[in-house]
């Protein structure tokens, strides 16, 4: 299994008020449970920790320890959120954490490589597969499903797709 060493738990994604309230988005499964984490990494090299949380439309208004107004607020805006990645729970066993697919090997049905896997993205219909096939220069896109996705192998590190038609196409560029 892919070991990464930092697992982007949420983003400071602004400032509320005037007493150092920050707006975070939070990517864990259940959204709350970002605080429990304890202290996490900031990208920008410091430690934080989340003494509150209130829901604030799609996010959370959060106080952080030791943030205690407006510019002290701003300073870490769009600070991502990380912890070490052998501190969350193993996965059940019909999930995987986006993380660690990045890297796999990505094979077709019938067992040949086609590619690697270089991200997972969400537009907001739905999560996508990002991936950088052999034979074409720019990236692709596919659906992030059991249809398409019908096989996960962590221990082999490859990821078996059923892509959709025309997606495995030479590059038109």
């Amino acid at each position: 299994m892919p070991e990464h060493s930092r697992i982007i738990l949420g983003v400071i994604t602004g400032v509320h008020g005037i007493q150092g309230e920050v707006k975070l988005k939070s990517f864990t499964a259940d959204p709350e449970a970002i605080a429990s984490y304890g202290p996490l990494d900031a990208s920008n090299g410091t430690r934080l920790e989340i003494k509150s949380l209130k829901p604030h439309k799609d996010q959370f208004r959060a106080r952080i320890d030791g943030i205690t107004d407006r510019n002290a607020a701003e300073a870490i805006r769009g600070l991502e959120l990380s912890i070490a990645r052998d501190r969350l729970p193993e996965p059940a066993d019909d999930e995987v954490y986006h993380a660690d697919l990045i890297g796999l090997r990505v094979l077709d049905l019938s067992g040949t490589e086609v590619g690697t896997v270089v991200d997972i993205v969400d537009f907001g219909a739905g999560e996508l597969l990002e991936l950088k096939l052999t034979d074409i220069k720019s990236t692709v896109l596919m659906p992030f499903n059991r249809q398409t996705v019908p096989d996960i192998d962590l221990d082999a590190g490859t990821l078996a797709i059923d892509p959709p038609e025309g997606l495995l196409d030479e590059d038109p560029a």
